[in-house]
Parts: C-alpha cells; structure tokens; sequence
C-alpha cells in the first residue's frame, strides 16, 4: 500500500482533511499497479455518474465481510438491474408511503419509554430504533432475538476504533483463535436465523420478494438470500441511525433552530420544509457515508481531460464533495436555509450517492429522519450533558458522532 492510502485506512477523517483545498479536487491514493484515485471535483462526479456503463462496482475490504460477497450493494449488471427493480419497488412512491404507518408506530412506542430526567446514549437508542423499523420492513415483524445477536454482531467489529481496526487488519487463519473467527462464527449463527425466518415467511415484507422465486430475480441459493438479507439489515438502518443522531447533535446546539421547528410542527401542514431542510443539511454537513462506492473502468475514459485507463478505480467522495466552500459558502456551519427552496444538483450534494448506484433505501432514510425527528421533538427536548464532546468519527463504512453521545431527556413545555 502507498503512504496515502495507509492514511486513508487508518485515519480516514485526517487524511481527508488534509486534501480539503486540493485546486483539482481529485487525490491520487495508487498510480499502479492498478489506479486508485478519490473525485469529489463536480463536473468530474458528473462524468462519473454518467459514463457508469463502462464501470463496474467494486466490493469493500470492511463492507463484505459483513454483507457477504452476494450481497445487492456489490451486484453489477443484469443482477443489480434485477435487485433495483424488486427492491426498489417497494422503497420508492405509494409502497414507501404504505410503510409510514409502520414507521410512525414503532417510533411512538420507542418515544413513549422515553422518561424526563433519563440520560441516554443517542447513537444506541437511533440504531435499536431504526433496526426495528427495518426488522418489519424486512420480515413483517420484529424479530427481536436475531435483531440482538444482529446488534452484538455488528458492534464486535464496528464499536470503537480499535476492534474496527481489529476487525479490518487482523485476519489471521480461522484455524487460530481470534475475534475474526468469533466474527465468521456469530455470522454462521446468524445466517441460520436468518434461514429459518425465510421459511417461516408468510410472504409480507421484503424476505417475501426474496423467496418468492419470481423474475427477475428468480431462486435464491441461501448463500445469496442471507447475504441480501444482512445487506439491509446492515444498510437499512446504521447510516439512517447515524444521520438521525447527526440531526439531534446539531439541534440541540441552536435553541433558536428548535424552536422554529416545533413551531412548524404545531402548524400541522402537510409538509415541514423546515425539517427537511435539517435532515438535508445534516446529510451535508455529517454525512453517514465517506464515499460513494469504488468504481473500476471496465474500458478507457476521459474525466476532466484525463485519460483514465481501464482497471483505473475511481471513488466519488461524498465528504470532501459536501465541505466545498465554493458549492457551500461557509462549510462548517450548521444552516438549513440553504436546502429552504435550494435544489442541488448530483454532482455537488450525494449523500447518497448518485447516478445508477444511488442508495435504494435513499426515500425510506429521508422518511424515517422525518417521521423519528418529529415524533420525538413533539415530545422532548434532547441536551447535551455539561462538558461532553461529540467527535464526528468513523464507524466502519459509516460516519456518525460517536462512539457515545449521551444526552438527557428533558418534556416540551406543557409535556411531562
């Protein structure tokens, strides 16, 4: 490994900082013996998102461990035209919309535990809550076992900087001893779970589609229907979990933005431009995703008046892109005004990500930040606890404030 992407892997926020002013927005991380290079430069991205025909995705060193080597985020060609088309279906227009109810219902009983006075670690309590949300969306209900075994599982590789760093650079033979071999075996655990929820399917939610032996995705091995399922596990609920704390983080920093949002809210319009300009500045300013996917030429293309050859990997980076003083004057700052009547193009706002590739659940996250923002906000008003510092850090391939961010819960005026 070159120098530049050692620091990449291993401090990827500092390492991204120092490219920052970068003239030509583009970081060189190989030159062979297979091109590597980040793209956060607008037009670039542009040419990018609309040359992907002659481009393949690449998998993930930490993603596919954990997603597997079938899984949808990695499928090229036929079979993610495939997956987009049946999973997409349902994320997207009146089948989202049917998913509200769900949505609201869940998320009410979750704010209804809630007590003044408690303090609770925001990051844990938005991943168990969107994690249940996508258990029903997933299975048609909430399979609270495999979601608990799920949750240990993924926080023995991803909780905390040095078993993420662990569970990415030390794999030693699965005939040693070691937290790899405690990983691959807690997933041979899960996917037996996952198997006997698939047979015990009454045919709702996502799992139905997948067993359904229908075209265009036809039989599912169990190899692949595992894989699918612990991709939207995986990617159904943690970077929806790290935008919603995000959101709260930088709430509960401005009394003012606060209380012009339960204004809104007491409103009762059919839509809160408000708080949707929040989610969408959230996104921008922290968003739950680095990158946007490794994607590998599959023949030569010009971007930016440089030929790139084929097998040259070319990486939309979504936190350089976002933090552009020239696309967002003042990049630090926290302000939703700039998404209140603003509509940006692709090529300089992709939280998630873009072109072909662009996430599935995209809908469903905005959806669930909403519905999970304005149910709680209703109710409470989140504090941050006296001398806390939050870090915006890495968690795997996700971007959050954490490990820990408690903060205490505290009634509305005229709640409690």
């Amino acid at each position: 490994m070159t120098l530049r992407e050692l620091s990449f892997a291993f401090h990827p926020l500092s390492f991204l900082d120092s490219q920052r002013t970068r003239p030509d927005k583009l970081a060189e991380l190989c030159p062979f013996p297979r091109r590597k290079v980040l793209v956060w430069q607008p037009e670039a991205l542009g040419q990018i998102f609309r040359s992907e025909r002659y481009m393949r995705l690449d998998g993930s060193s930490t993603l596919e461990p954990l997603v597997g080597r079938h899984s949808l985020l990695f499928a090229n060609g036929p079979r993610h035209v495939a997956y987009r088309k049946v999973i997409g279906s349902r994320l997207r227009g009146r089948e989202l919309a049917s998913q509200y109810e769900t949505i609201r219902s869940v998320t009410e009983s979750t704010v209804d535990l809630l007590r003044p006075g408690t303090v609770i670690d925001v990051p844990e309590w938005t991943r168990a809550l969107t994690l249940r949300i996508i258990s029903l969306i997933i299975f048609g209900r909430i399979d609270q076992p495999l979601l608990t075994r799920f949750t240990d599982w993924t926080h023995s590789a991803l909780g905390g900087r040095q078993r993420a760093l662990v569970y990415r650079h030390f794999r030693p033979p699965t005939g040693f001893p070691s937290p790899w071999r405690t990983f691959l075996s807690e997933r041979d655990l899960l996917r037996q779970e996952i198997l006997d929820a698939a047979k015990e399917s009454d045919g709702t939610g996502l799992i139905g589609l997948l067993v359904s032996g229908q075209p265009p995705l036809g039989h599912l091995g169990e190899d692949e229907l595992v894989d699918q399922v612990l991709s939207m596990l995986f990617a159904g609920h943690e970077t929806t979990a790290s935008a919603t704390t995000s959101a709260l983080y930088w709430i509960a920093r401005d009394d003012r933005l606060l209380a012009d949002i339960r204004d809104e809210l007491a409103a009762g319009d059919a839509t809160f431009p408000l708080l949707e300009a929040v989610c969408q500045e959230t996104l921008r300013i922290s968003p739950p995703a680095m990158v946007a996917g490794n994607r590998v030429l599959t023949r030569e293309i010009t971007v930016l008046g440089q030929r790139m050859a084929a097998g040259t990997r070319l990486t939309p980076c979504i936190y350089l892109a976002h933090s552009q003083p020239d696309s967002f004057p003042d990049p630090h700052r926290f302000d939703p005004t700039r998404f209140l009547g603003n509509r940006l193009s692709a090529h300089h706002y992709l939280p998630f990500g873009g072109g072909t590739r662009r996430c599935l659940g995209a809908d469903l996250a905005m959806l669930e930040m909403r519905t999970i923002l304005a149910t709680l906000l209703r109710r409470w008003t989140l504090r941050h606890i006296g001398g806390t510092v939050a870090k915006f850090t890495t968690r795997g391939p996700a971007l959050g404030f954490g490990p820990a961010l408690p903060m205490v819960v505290q009634p509305t005026r005229g709640n409690g």
